[in-house]
């Protein structure tokens, strides 16, 4: 199919692959569509579509990946399962969208209450929303927690030991640990 492509487009070496190991949502997604052994070959087309290049400057990866997909769901529509590895992919990305936006509900919350030692409350708040959401959600909220402890470490002038008990506030959020826990009292009961 690749090389057929490649004659097609009138080029002779038509894809140049990197590697894409830095990129940990899609090792997080391989490893969420990989639960089944039958859809081992359509990850493998999934990672090569991922990765495909095209030699020359101003071509889009996306449209590389969208017209493969496409030749191969043409080609095997006789195999349904490769519309499962789809939908899971499809559903991590909902997921993950929806999980960034609890995420972000968490701190427009604490923004508008503020009140003081609720910080942590919040963080286990919007990580256990997200984390709730599947996958997907648990991925964002790590990206997002991770993110944000990183910049805020170097800004608010806060140290160490309060990243660490902001990054122990996440992590119990994502595991499915109650919020409550955080909670301090007095925090109206609108949060």
């Amino acid at each position: 199919m690749i090389s057929v492509l490649g004659v097609l487009m009138g080029i002779s070496q038509p894809w140049v692959s990197f590697p894409v190991s830095s990129f940990e949502g899609f090792e997080l997604l391989i490893n969420t569509l990989s639960e089944s052994e039958s859809t081992q070959d359509d990850l493998q087309l999934l990672w090569f579509c991922h990765s495909a290049v095209l030699p020359w400057p101003g071509t889009m990866r996306l449209w590389v990946c969208i017209t493969l997909l496409s030749t191969v769901l043409c080609a095997s529509a006789d195999r349904p399962r490769i519309f499962d590895g789809i939908i899971r992919a499809g559903q991590f990305v909902r997921d993950a969208a929806g999980g960034a936006g609890d995420m972000f509900r968490a701190y427009k919350d604490m923004r508008e209450a503020n009140y003081k030692g609720a910080d942590k409350y919040f963080h286990a708040r919007g990580n256990y929303d997200a984390a709730r959401r599947g996958p997907g959600g648990a991925w964002a909220a790590r990206v997002i927690s991770d993110a944000r402890e990183n910049w805020q470490s170097g800004v608010s002038g806060r140290g160490a030991e309060d990243t660490r008990l902001d990054q122990e506030a996440n992590a119990w959020g994502r595991s499915g640990g109650d919020p409550n826990r955080y909670r301090p009292k007095g925090l109206p009961s609108k949060y």
